[in-house]
């Protein structure tokens, strides 16, 4: 298949990228380097040091022969994006191009609106376009489980058949985001579901959990196709603070009681999700969810995983718990059902086996890159 990756420099895409490139298809980025921008913005980087896109993407051709065009532009920009779908004419657009920090989200008003436009009127373009050049493309949107929040009943892969005073109808699971960014996510959803409703497109929203995990096949043939490891209290999950932290003697810094339970998996078992959704595309007309994740895990619960693998390798590890600078239930009912893409045949990756190899010891490697001064939130959701 064509598929061209939108937002392919970045974590998830630039893995994806490459291992579809692996499998055969003949793949695309389109970026806009944004993300880059803003670590400058920040004043943050990477843990492992990243190359510029065009080197990243020469020595990918160099190691396998597979060449990857490039397209640098933002998906706001509907000329330049059109453009850029005439050029390569694709079979499956995977969507990753969007803001996805939720304290980014909610450093500032600016921060929220600059999500919102860039996130929804993005994924509206990209609506547009294939209603009007595209109809028969497969669009792969990356969600979030942070779409569900938190509800005390489970979670439902999308949808919830409901009965209601004697008559029963299956409707959109209801959504309860948690920050600006989440907030972002749902309005793309429900956009999305308009889209294949009125106009016959075919879409698959990956509500994805928290990913972790630096090495793929691919991205560690060579030190220039690694991949990102973000830790700072901006873009980095709490798994991989912990484990930044835990390299460098630093407490790990649970917020509050650490209940806060997500949905988890492993960088691989994301690329491998997402051939499955584009080799398995949805009908004309559908608006399809999958829930992807592996696990589920506390942060409390990651905490002592990333204590007993530290000590483990010599580490010595402790855990301190923080005041919350997020507004969010600290213990609470989280169950969701994750079937759909097990029964397509994801065979997942487990943290468990995966913790030293994937995330610690890229840790220790690289602890003299580490900014001592972004270990601690910086960003409150509280006035």
């Amino acid at each position: 298949m064509k598929v061209l990756i939108i937002g392919g420099d970045g974590y998830c895409g630039w893995a994806t990228a490459l291992y579809l490139s692996k499998q055969g298809h003949e793949v695309g980025i389109l970026d806009s380097l944004v993300r880059r921008f803003w670590d400058l913005e920040l004043g943050v980087e990477t843990l492992t040091p990243i190359a510029p896109i065009q080197q990243r993407i020469k020595r990918w051709h160099e190691l396998t022969g597979k060449t990857i065009p490039l397209y640098l532009g933002d998906i706001t920009n509907y000329d330049f994006l059109i453009s850029s779908l005439r050029q390569f004419q694709p079979d499956g657009i995977i969507h990753f191009g969007e803001q996805r920090s939720a304290p980014f989200s909610m450093i500032d008003r600016q921060h929220a609106v600059m999500t919102q436009i860039n996130n929804v009127s993005g994924t509206l373009n990209i609506l547009y376009a294939m209603k009007d050049e595209f109809p028969n493309c497969h669009l792969v949107k990356l969600g979030t489980m942070g779409e569900y929040g938190t509800p005390n009943i489970d979670i439902e892969e999308g949808y919830i058949t409901i009965e209601h005073n004697g008559r029963k109808d299956t409707l959109p699971y209801p959504k309860q985001p948690g920050s600006m960014y989440h907030l972002s996510k749902v309005h793309d959803s429900h956009n999305i579901q308009f889209a294949c409703r009125i106009w016959g497109l075919r879409a698959t929203d990956l509500n994805q959990g928290v990913v972790y995990g630096v090495l793929t096949e691919e991205t560690g043939m060579d030190e220039l196709l690694i991949n990102r490891l973000d830790y700072d209290g901006v873009f980095g999950t709490a798994l991989n603070r912990f484990c930044i932290q835990a390299a460098i003697g630093h407490p790990l810094t649970v917020y509050g009681k650490g209940g806060q339970t997500r949905g988890f998996l492993d960088i691989r078992d994301t690329v491998r999700c997402i051939e499955l959704a584009i080799n398995y595309p949805a009908e004309a007309g559908e608006f399809r969810v999958f829930n992807q994740f592996t696990e589920q895990f506390s942060v409390g619960d990651l905490a002592l995983m990333v204590q007993n693998a530290g000590n483990a390798i010599g580490l010595k590890v402790e855990i301190d718990h923080l005041d919350n600078p997020r507004i969010e239930k600290e213990e609470h009912y989280f169950n969701a059902k994750n079937t759909k893409l097990l029964d397509l045949g994801l065979v997942p990756h487990y943290l468990s086996d995966s913790l030293i190899d994937s995330l610690l010891n890229f840790a220790v490697k690289y602890q003299n890159r580490v900014n001592h001064g972004e270990i601690l939130p910086k960003v409150t959701w509280k006035r």
